[in-house]
């Protein structure tokens, strides 16, 4: 992207934000997404190019640590239970119940369909927890759903590589393995992330300008992640556990309130300049995938993946904290599709391999991420004051 272009979808993302202060139920994402989609046909950004590298290593690092930075510490030691389950045991689950309605339905193979299923299980949170707490008032229900798109995010690329590897043949079924190589790379991460946000949150004493501080939460938020890529471990967890960790330790500290809040003005800038220009850069990548022949499949498996996200929330919260049926309807509503799924589908076509028929599941799933992006945001503030009124 040439800097001219950036300049003008960060002035389009801006005039859109400005709209969402004056309306309640303003879902950002998607109409960012449609406008990418519009301006895709306008010649001066047709040399605009979405690359898999670029949502993982730029964007995501930074709107992770922002996200898991601001997310209560409270609100997850009350839900943590909840959170962890279906961001582990429930996001596997998801993969194996909806890999096998995919390979049922679709022309790919039992394998290809679980690939399939990994792109599709993470889940992202943007503008849906804001507009739950405004239609509903409900806080458990928005910290259940962002604390779980946090860490789902990291499971679903250890997922996904895992099953990828094995579609491929590069490994063989051995579930010992599998699960000890997802047991390595998510604890691994997560250790370095708990590591990297403590000694940090323990330098910023030697910093007393306020500036050279925010240099430091730059310097975490990227530096846990390549860390932990560096020794293959989840760099995404990572990430996510530094920004509750130094959340925590600030969080004790009543002295420190002057560095929390330099710390949201600098990062609550910078998580809109990136959703806003990564948004409308995906409705631009997006254009080109949107087949005919994809739209029917892709509706079918939309229906399908709420579903199947729906049965896993009851069943998980059924054994761990017994929810009613509204709250997980409206938990497995919330969980739509972004710019994790993107990144997934992207390094899918990267690695494109006609044994798997990459294209199908590429094109399909770029259509579904629409319609989750569409749909579901839309209709998230009418079905919540339905459900919980």
């Amino acid at each position: 992207m040439s800097i001219e272009q950036i300049v003008i979808l960060l002035f389009i993302g801006y005039l859109i934000f400005t709209i969402d202060t004056k309306k309640e139920d303003f879902p950002v994402p998607t109409v960012l997404i449609l406008l990418g989609i519009g301006i895709s046909f306008i010649p001066f950004f047709e040399s605009i190019e979405l690359t898999e590298n670029t949502i993982y290593q730029i964007f995501l690092p930074a709107l992770l640590f922002v996200s898991a930075y601001q997310f209560p510490i409270n609100d997850f030691r009350q839900n943590a239970n909840v959170i962890i389950s279906l961001a582990t045991i429930g996001i596997i689950l998801n993969v194996l119940i909806l890999g096998y309605i995919i390979s049922v339905i679709s022309p790919i193979s039992l394998e290809a369909a679980f690939v399939m299923a990994a792109i599709l299980t993470p889940t992202d949170p943007v503008s849906v927890v804001s507009i739950i707490k405004k239609a509903t008032g409900n806080e458990q229900i928005a910290s259940m759903v962002e604390g779980e798109s946090m860490l789902n995010d990291g499971t679903s690329i250890v997922l996904f590589t895992t099953l990828f590897a094995i579609a491929t043949r590069e490994k063989g079924y051995s579930f010992s393995a599998f699960f000890g190589d997802f047991l390595l790379v998510s604890l691994g991460g997560i250790a370095i992330g708990l590591t990297c946000g403590y000694l940090v949150s323990k330098m910023v004493h030697y910093s007393h300008y306020r500036n050279y501080q925010i240099m430091l939460s730059i310097i975490l938020a990227y530096g846990s992640f390549l860390i932990a890529e560096t020794v293959n471990v989840s760099g995404v967890l990572a990430t996510v556990a530094s920004g509750m960790m130094i959340s925590f330790e600030y969080g004790r500290a009543i002295k420190e309130a002057h560095f929390r809040e330099s710390l949201d003005g600098f990062w609550e800038i910078v998580e809109n300049s990136l959703l806003a220009i990564l948004f409308l850069v995906i409705g631009i990548e997006i254009t080109e995938y949107l087949a005919i022949g994809y739209w029917l499949y892709a509706v079918v498996i939309f229906v399908f993946m709420i579903f199947a996200r729906y049965i896993i929330s009851y069943a998980v919260t059924k054994i761990i904290h017994p929810l009613s049926w509204r709250y997980n309807l409206l938990i497995s509503w919330a969980g739509l599709k972004g710019s994790m799924s993107v990144f997934l589908i992207l390094t899918l076509y990267a690695k494109s391999t006609s044994s798997m028929n990459s294209d199908w599941i590429v094109g399909v799933s770029f259509t579904i991420v629409l319609l989750s992006l569409t749909i579901q945001s839309l209709s998230m503030a009418p079905i919540s004051r339905r459900l919980l009124k």
